[in-house]
């Protein structure tokens, strides 16, 4: 069964800066486009962004374009999302998700003002 783990969130200041991490176990990444999701007690899982498996083609959210970065390292079996200029709305705890997979734990992300 497909597992993918969450981590690296944490409290961050507004205007800071986090990367979180997405790894997998008991199967590779590379063959697996990712998508990156948010979700705020109460409110619906957003999708704010996704990479292929090649990880040439990236897309994001409006609300996080020009801020956060999705990359990914097959050699690692591991996708990054690089959250930058962090606001207070960005407070979420984040999923990554592989076509197939069961939704993880994810990480709470704060962002204090």
């Amino acid at each position: 069964q497909l597992q993918l783990a969450e981590s690296g969130g944490t409290l961050a200041q507004s205007g800071g800066s986090l990367r979180l991490s997405c790894a997998a176990s008991g199967f590779t990444l590379d063959y697996y486009a990712i998508g990156w999701f948010r979700q705020v007690p109460g409110k619906e899982r957003e999708g704010i962004s996704c990479i292929s498996s090649g990880g040439s083609v990236t897309n994001y959210a409006d609300s996080v374009k020009g801020r956060f970065t999705v990359s990914r390292d097959n050699t690692e079996n591991t996708v990054y999302l690089l959250m930058n200029n962090l606001k207070s709305e960005d407070t979420a705890v984040y999923y990554c998700l592989a076509p197939g997979a069961n939704w993880g734990q994810g990480t709470q992300v704060t962002v204090s003002s």
